[in-house]
């Protein structure tokens, strides 16, 4: 029951963050600068302006920015969001055809990165006064302050044009007809290099976060209390200030998944993935602004998503927020 309310009230602030989202990303595509319609009409090869005006017609760009604004909330009530400018397809049906790539991208940097950053984190914090840790910490402060596209960059040089151990682009191998088994080891194969590329920026930041926070706490008093009496190290560094060390870490987890969608931007692009990121890049380039909108709509839903996740495991690691929201 407990947990019920709970996600009935993060439900309902969610809806009111989206609609607000919904509002504020449409206003801002407003400001940009450019003209679908003119885009539209150099493509088509013809720029007069009785073509203009069709095609503003046509998309509804020629009616008031109230009307617009109407069409496109209503629209999205109804999961309608229009069609893309450029391609002419419905924005939800392109948007469905990436979001898979996306999500198998982020979601496998995002565990890798977790996993290591945590690992790395507390092999760290048990030689804090030994070389390793120091180590430890130095590399992560390199892959934190190394921009990402020079690692993605470096990958693709090393380990496929140097190495050949690695494919540089792409979801699978195009025309190879794999099926079953060989296909999920042909994407797993193209998954590598971009997942470690986006895992290795915010798995340092994890490293130093679990650092951290579980320095400070085996500074508190049942730490204390546990090597009194008596118990082996492991069990108190793994037990007592790892448990209890986490609970930051799943804070700054739930945040950083959201964040990981909209860096995948630049590492889809790099390694030709094909995700929403490409995706996006390409609606900026050619001005489909039914398109970006339509992207921003989900990414801003994932990011929230995934902040309700986060809010449901840190209540379950920690009971007081449990008896907060009764």
């Amino acid at each position: 029951m407990v947990y019920a309310r709970l996600i009935l009230m993060r439900l309902f602030k969610a809806v009111i963050v989206l609609f607000l989202i919904v509002i504020f990303n449409f206003l801002l595509i407003q400001l940009a600068p450019g003209d679908p319609a003119a885009i539209l009409a150099g493509q088509a090869g013809a720029a007069d302006q009785e073509f203009l005006n069709q095609l503003r017609e046509r998309f509804g760009l020629d009616q008031p920015m109230y009307v617009q604004l109407w069409r496109y909330v209503s629209g999205i009530a109804m999961l309608d969001f229009g069609y893309s400018y450029r391609l002419g397809v419905p924005v939800f049906d392109l948007i469905m055809d990436r979001l898979p790539a996306t999500l198998l991208l982020t979601g496998t940097a995002f565990v890798l990165s977790l996993v290591l950053g945590i690992v790395a984190g507390s092999m760290a914090a048990a030689r804090v006064k030994k070389p390793s840790g120091s180590l430890i910490m130095a590399l992560a402060l390199v892959f934190y302050a190394t921009p990402l596209f020079w690692v993605a960059l470096m990958s693709v040089v090393v380990f496929s044009v140097y190495l050949g151990w690695l494919p540089a682009y792409g979801l699978y191998t195009v025309g190879a007809d794999y099926t079953g088994f060989a296909l999920a080891l042909d994407i797993a194969k193209h998954l590598v290099l971009p997942a470690t590329t986006l895992a290795l920026f915010f798995m340092a930041i994890y490293t130093r976060m679990t650092r951290t926070s579980m320095l400070d706490a085996a500074q508190q008093d049942y730490v204390k209390t546990a090597r009194a009496k008596g118990l082996k190290p492991s069990i108190i560094q793994r037990r007592h200030v790892l448990r209890n060390a986490l609970l930051p870490i799943i804070t700054l987890a739930g945040l950083q998944a959201g964040q990981m969608v909209g860096g995948a931007i630049l590492t889809e692009t790099v390694f030709a993935w094909p995700g929403i990121g490409r995706l996006m890049f390409e609606a900026l380039e050619q001005r489909d602004y039914n398109l970006l909108l339509g992207i921003f709509f989900f990414s801003a839903a994932l990011v929230i998503v995934f902040n309700i996740i986060t809010d449901l495991v840190y209540s379950l690691a920690d009971p007081r927020i449990k008896k907060g929201a009764s």
